[in-house]
């Protein structure tokens, strides 16, 4: 069933989206949350508090893209999650070394401010990850926004860990870079 089909159903409150949904995106929900949590259990909770939430959320919202709707919403949940669990006890998460590796090249806040520039922030990155290639930006998007180990980026963007490290750090300098020349205070 097409996308559009599947947010068609949740409009109309018809509860079979919810399982177009899980038989069309469940592996792809799992992937992402599993990549943030490293559990199994608790990936199974943040994917099944997808569903309810995407069911909460339509209407009045219409993604275009659901895959992409659903995958925010999975990854927004995992991040949460992980923050509860994480508040009690620190841990070494593949997530926080992602955090860690961007932080020093694109800044973060909390104020509503702030929160405005992020949108801006987000425009700036969509048009920095154009002028990658491909693979640097399969690279970048494999480690930073789906959060997969160094160790699996390397492996199908088809190079060495070292050298994916490399490209990484390379990246990130000309993120701050970029964002620099963009005005953004890094």
């Amino acid at each position: 069933m097409e996308d559009q089909e599947i947010v068609e159903l949740y409009w109309k409150r018809d509860e079979s989206a919810l399982e177009h949904s899980r038989e069309k995106y469940h592996g792809y929900l799992s992937r992402i949350a599993q990549q943030i949590l490293y559990d199994r259990e608790d990936s199974e909770e943040v994917v099944n508090d997808t569903y309810f939430k995407a069911w909460q959320s339509m209407p009045p919202q219409r993604p275009s893209k659901l895959s992409i709707y659903l995958g925010r919403l999975t990854r927004h949940g995992a991040i949460d999650y992980l923050r509860r669990r994480t508040s009690q006890k620190r841990g070494g998460a593949t997530y926080e070394m992602c955090v860690e590796e961007l932080e020093e090249s694109v800044p973060g806040g909390e104020t509503p401010q702030q929160a405005l520039e992020e949108k801006l922030l987000v425009q700036l990155l969509n048009q920095f990850l154009e002028t990658l290639s491909p693979q640097a930006r399969a690279l970048f998007l494999g480690r930073y926004y789906y959060f997969d180990p160094l160790w699996e980026v390397a492996r199908y963007c088809g190079m060495g860990e070292g050298q994916a490290k490399s490209q990484l750090f390379r990246i990130r300098k000309r993120l701050k870079s970029y964002l620099e020349q963009e005005g953004v205070v890094v």
